[in-house]
This record gives C-alpha cells, structure tokens and sequence, in this order.
C-alpha cells in the first residue's frame, strides 16, 4: 500500500506540474480511436512524402505499359499449382480482342510466366526533396507489376495514388499556411485594437465568409490560361483556398485576444514600452499555440475535401498534374463502374486520409479542452 500511494503522489505530482503540452499529449494518447487515426495518418504522409521511392513507375508517362491499358490489378502470391517460392511473383498476361465481347480487349493470364517481384530496383528517374535518382522499392525483374491495375492510357494506378496524396497534401498544407498566416494577423490585430478597427476587419471576414467556394471557382476558371502550367495551376489553386479558408481561425483569434489583452501582463508590457505587435507575436498569441494547432488539424481535411472537389468537378488541377481530385474524375463513367472497378481503389485512399485527419483533430480538441472529461 505504502508503495502504491507514493506512485499516486508521484503521479499527481507530474500532473501538477505538467506543461500545456503534456497536458494535451496525456489526454490524447488515452482516445484510441484517435491514436489509431495518427497511426494511419502518419503511414500515408510518409507514403506520399517517399512516392518517387515507393512507387514503381513514373506515374505521368502515358502508354508506360501500352500492351496492359485498363488492366486489372495484379495481386502477388507465393504459391500455385507448379509449387512454392520463396520470392513473391506474379503471372504474365496475354491480350487479344474478341468478337464476343465487342472487340475489347481479353486478357488472359499465363500461369506458365512468372514474373518475380524483386525489392530497390532501378527504374524511371525522378527528383526527391531536389535529389535526383532512380532507386525504387520494389519492381519485377520483367515487365511491369501494377498492384492497382492501370487506366485506359497504361498509367499505374498504384504509382498514382502515391503521388496524388503527396500531391493534395501538398496543396493542402500550403493552402493552411496561407489561411494560418492571414487568420493570426487579422485576428491579433482586431482582437488586440477592437474598436473600430475590429469592426472594419470583422465587416471585411463576414465578405469572405459569405462567398460561395464553388461559383467562385468556376469564375476564376474562365479567366485561367489555357497556357498555364501543372506548377502555376497548383500554386493557384493553394493560393485561392488559403486567401477563403481564413474568417474562421481569424475569428477564434480575435475572440481570444479581446479577453487576454486586459490582463495583467499586457498592461506590464505596454508599461515596459513594448510595440502592439510584439505584445500580440511574443504575449498574446502564445498563450493559446495549443488550440491554434488543434484548429490548423482540423482544417487541414477541409482544405484536401476543397482540391479534390474543385479537381474533381474540372475546376482544380489536371493532367499531368496527379491529385486524388483528378484520379477520381476517371470514375464518372458508367463504362468505369461496369468494367473497370478498379479505378475506384483510390477513393479507399481518399476516404483513409480525410477520416484520419477528421478523428485526429477532434482527438486533439477534445484533449486541448481541460473539461471535455468532465463529460464523459
């Protein structure tokens, strides 16, 4: 019993004694829900971040395998009725058009051609984080392996879905950075000031609240350049939605600011001679760094859910550019739903990315909030 009550004081005592921060990670690591999200979370940002490496093929390069257009995903196995082996293969594949089937394409899978699976190969080069190469995870030691099968065009799908995660976490992240930017100067300022101007900046949030995300869009879209290229699309594309993605972490700042800036310790650091923005940046604005971040979370699916819809609808990103929203535009066809399901694998991804990023954000609120316990 001594021993059991001097671990509790212990425990209490790091309680007490605990930052915000440990605060927070204690809380959380108590959801599970929330830390299997992060697990999964983690596993597709680390995918996507690597898919030069981890993909096998370059997942732009039309007709990369053009005797294998809309093909089905090959799944790798160890052991047929010729025996096992003790490296994963896959079967080679024969195609021929048939009369019976409207002369699409047959395929026919050759169980006398195994095509063995080998790890860091060489293959298609590319640039990582600015570093040339062209060492890929795995390959086949002839032909080509495609996990997702390909579109009608011979891409891999497999090498697809890799790059498009990275691609709209990509636009994702640079669209929250903008929008974190833009919320915490014009919320610090209207919170810190108020008055006037606090109602002049709130007159100018509610403008952008009210805009309608998609028309907007589709007018922005009639005055693109058909000239543009992937990297000004993309940029603009991240642009516009930090520039409308602001009014609500902006709001969340003012209100906090407007409480905070009667303390005690902002009197002692105006008294000290101390600007109105270095009170906002090194005071003010640190006193809540949790909730901001919780907030920036919790964006980040909505900014995703944006970039895919406008590319989905023909408004964002397009070839060659690869993003979740392009790769689902191929699954609007009745053609694909009938003959072709398997251009439906990358929404299983979508859907992975946006749950995870959804339970981990309300895991990180409901930890961030001393007295969401209380509750339950």
């Amino acid at each position: 019993m001594a021993k059991s009550a001097v671990i509790d004081q212990k425990r209490r005592e790091a309680y007490y004694t605990a930052s915000q921060r440990q605060l927070i990670w204690a809380r959380f690591r108590r959801n599970t829900s929330a830390m299997i999200a992060a697990g999964v979370l983690l596993f597709l940002i680390l995918v996507g971040l690597f898919s030069d490496f981890v993909a096998p093929y370059n997942p732009t390069i039309a007709g990369a395998d053009k005797d294998y257009t809309n093909g089905a995903p090959q799944i790798p196995r160890f052991c047929d009725d010729a025996g096992c082996s003790a490296r994963p293969f896959i079967y080679g594949i024969k195609r021929e058009r048939s009369v019976e089937t409207n002369f699409r394409w047959v395929t026919t899978i050759d169980t006398e051609d195994r095509r063995y699976i080998e790890f860091f190969v060489r293959g298609d080069a590319y640039r990582m984080f600015g570093i040339p190469g062209n060492l890929h995870l795995f390959g086949v030691d002839e032909g080509y392996v495609h996990l997702f099968g390909t579109d009608d065009l011979g891409k891999d799908i497999f090498s697809r879905t890799l790059h498009a995660i990275n691609t709209s976490m990509a636009v994702g992240t640079l669209g929250v950075l903008i929008s974190f930017v833009m919320a915490l100067i014009i919320g610090g300022v209207a919170g810190y000031f108020g008055g006037f101007v606090d109602g002049a900046l709130q007159m100018v949030t509610d403008a952008i609240r009210v805009v309608p995300a998609i028309p907007l869009f589709m007018a922005l879209a009639a005055f693109v350049p058909d000239t543009w290229s992937a990297e000004q699309r993309f940029f603009f594309i991240s642009i516009i939605l930090g520039f409308i993605g602001w009014p609500t972490l902006a709001r969340r700042v003012r209100t906090h600011l407007l409480v905070e800036r009667t303390q005690e310790y902002v009197l002692a650091a105006r008294l000290c001679g101390a600007s109105a923005g270095h009170i906002i940046a090194r005071h003010l604005l640190p006193s809540f760094t949790s909730y901001i971040i919780v907030d920036l979370v919790i964006s980040f699916p909505y900014m995703v859910l944006s970039e895919t819809a406008l590319s989905f609808i023909g408004l964002g990103l397009k070839d060659p550019v690869t993003s979740l929203g392009v790769l689902l535009q191929n699954t609007t066809s009745a053609d694909v739903l009938l003959n072709y399901q398997w251009y439906f694998i990358p929404v299983l991804f979508f859907i992975a990315l946006v749950m995870a990023f959804v339970f981990v954000g309300d895991g990180l609120r409901d930890a961030a909030d001393p007295y969401s316990e209380a509750h339950k």
